[in-house]
């Protein structure tokens, strides 16, 4: 048995040399209001009993397989071709770690250079970094770089920005002496007239999601004529999948982009892991966080590619990096890479016109329920909110039993929207699963 790390001679003689008879002597000095883990451990199992206890545990879970999906609210469940999988499964994949070597690394830099290329056609941006964790730190990260470029210490945050990334944002920034200001919403979406108060000199940036957290479409043309009036930069936080028919953020003014990755052909994984998008105008080229591959020449003139730019800790001193990411989302990166290389230009176009209609379609199912309205009447992409005259927590439990996972209760992100619904629509819905959610929603509101 040497691959057992401690035995139960090596336990006991540890504790003969400390002069304490047993573990829970040991953990005496430990008040009982603290939890602690059951010391005693079942016997092991075999390989088959193993399988099968996990198999037996795993069907608890209710997940996108066992229930039809409305949940969205940050992370949403979209077709996935097995293309995808199939290639990021690969084996130079899988094991490749940082392309130090450019030389041995030319499958994984080619791909993350295409990662670059397709996400700068999709936001209209110049460049684009090789991913970071997830959207809430690409969102600080842009912010950073805005308080750095302006050397001001202010940034205007629309209230439509997920209340998630706002949280990390304030992380990020708790001890640098940045004010952090929301700006005011009327009907789902900022308050542009009053949003001319709100934006001034000391603004570094102006901070908006579109679709909003909410679901709903933000004045974004007059937000970027205020933030540029003022000196500051414009931050676009994106739904990717809202580009197939939204103008991309390039077209109305926007210095940074940035958005959460995972409806690029990434499972729901339980919060992970998932893909930080950031792109942005040519002149931040050098402030940007992470890393950036580049196309080049060898001796011979075959075409290559390379790390360009790393301007980062582990490659420059740690006064002069940008940022402490330390690596990227290079797996989740190959896959956003893959879904839009198999969908096309027109492929990725049908996917978000199916979201934009099935939204809608559900969106009057759902409104012509008595009891039942609309908490906005902006216009709204793939989600939108209601309000219900039942506890939304209450009417998720009874929808799951009929075999639905529900929209987002709002009261989660404020108290104030205690009857708030959030209901998320994706390509992947059935026109005939809407029909089903919509009559088991009636029924579970009775």
């Amino acid at each position: 048995m040497e691959f057992v790390p401690i035995t139960t001679e090596d336990k006991q003689a540890m504790l003969r040399k400390i002069g304490v008879g047993s573990m829970e002597k040991l953990l005496e000095c430990v008040p009982k209001s603290v939890p602690r883990a059951d010391l005693k451990m079942p016997a092991g199992l075999s390989e088959p009993e193993l399988i099968r206890l996990a198999e037996e545990l795993a069907a608890r879970n209710v997940t996108t397989k066992s229930h039809v999906s409305f949940l969205g609210a940050g992370s949403y469940e979209h077709f996935i071709s097995s293309v995808v999988r199939y290639i990021f499964s690969r084996g130079e994949f899988l094991t490749a770690y940082t392309p130090y070597q450019p030389e041995a690394s030319q499958g994984t830099l080619q791909a993350m250079y295409e990662f670059q290329s397709l996400l700068c056609d999709l936001t209209g941006m110049d460049a684009a970094n090789a991913s970071l964790y997830e959207g809430g730190s690409a969102l600080a990260e842009a912010c950073i770089l805005a308080l750095r470029e302006t050397e001001r210490t202010k940034l205007v945050v629309a209230r439509g920005v997920h209340p998630e990334h706002r949280q990390t944002l304030k992380t990020y920034l708790q001890q640098i002496g940045t004010e952090i200001v929301e700006l005011e919403a009327r009907d789902g979406v900022s308050d542009s007239k009053k949003a001319a108060a709100q934006i001034d000199s000391k603004t570094a940036a102006v901070v908006v999601q579109i679709p909003n957290a909410f679901g709903c479409i933000e004045p974004v043309r007059e937000l970027e004529k205020l933030a540029h009036q003022n000196g500051a930069l414009f931050i676009v936080a994106v739904n990717p999948i809202s580009l197939g028919v939204l103008q991309s953020p390039g077209s109305y003014g926007a210095d940074i982009v940035v958005g959460e990755g995972q409806s690029l052909g990434t499972d729901l994984l339980y919060g992970g892991p998932y893909l930080g998008l950031f792109a942005c105008r040519e002149k931040f080229i050098r402030k940007i966080p992470g890393r950036i591959v580049g196309m080049t020449r060898d001796a011979h003139g075959r075409r290559g590619f390379v790390l360009t730019l790393q301007t980062r800790e582990q490659h420059i001193r740690r006064a002069k990096a940008t940022s402490n990411i330390c690596t990227n989302e290079a797996m989740m990166a190959l896959a956003a890479a893959v879904y839009l290389g198999s969908l096309g230009k027109e492929g990725f176009r049908d996917v978000a016109v199916q979201n934009l209609r099935k939204a809608h379609h559900c969106f009057d199912r759902v409104t012509k329920i008595p009891g039942i309205r609309p908490l906005f009447q902006a216009p709204f992409f793939n989600e939108f909110a209601v309000s219900l005259p039942v506890d939304p927590e209450e009417v998720n439990r009874r929808l799951m039993k009929a075999g639905f996972l529900g929209g987002f209760p709002l009261k989660r992100w404020d108290p104030q929207l205690a009857d708030g619904y959030l209901i998320a629509v994706t390509e992947a819905r059935s026109k005939e699963q809407i029909d089903r959610f919509a009559a088991a929603l009636q029924e579970a509101i009775k």
